[in-house]
């Protein structure tokens, strides 16, 4: 089975406890479906010293991350996205499903304007949300503590009289 991932991808990785954190994939294993991300995955290994001038150490290195704990970061829309394969110039090629950028190098150019004018349209699509400010709810509040206070002085008053 082939991988979507690919050396060079920005990956956001989805789940486990490095969750949140992008990095760049810098080596992938196809048969483990594994992919090594660079400053992620930190483990620690004890290094025991093999010859008389060695030194032990405890060296941290990246360890594989399972492919499908990540996701591709678009480059073009910089979200993290699935991928969807289509065809330019007689070759599949790797698209982002949002906004149909090519994530493969040598397509990136041909498919990053359009991409953009994507983005663009659908921006201007969206109808723009006015807020309204309501000074009603301070009207209420002001008005309620008045007459608390009005409670509180017929009360006091009414005791001073007996």
């Amino acid at each position: 089975m082939s991988m979507t991932v690919k050396k060079g991808d920005t990956v956001l990785v989805i789940t486990g406890k490095e969750k949140g954190k992008t990095g760049k994939v810098s080596e992938v294993f196809p048969k483990d479906n594994r992919v090594l991300v660079d400053g992620l995955n930190i483990v620690s290994k004890h290094q025991k010293a093999r010859k008389q001038n060695e030194q032990s150490a405890i060296v941290k290195k990246s360890a594989p991350i399972e492919a499908s704990n990540v996701m591709v970061v678009c480059p073009v829309c910089n979200k993290a996205t699935r991928i969807a394969h289509s065809e330019i110039e007689g070759k599949k090629v790797r698209t982002c499903k949002k906004c149909n950028a090519s994530l493969d190098k040598d397509f990136v150019k041909a498919t990053k304007k359009e991409a953009k004018k994507n983005i663009a349209s659908a921006k201007a699509e969206e109808p723009a949300k006015e807020v309204k400010k309501t000074s009603t709810t301070k009207k209420t509040t002001s008005t309620a503590k008045s007459a608390s206070t009005q409670k509180s002085t017929k009360k006091t008053s009414d005791k001073t009289e007996a």
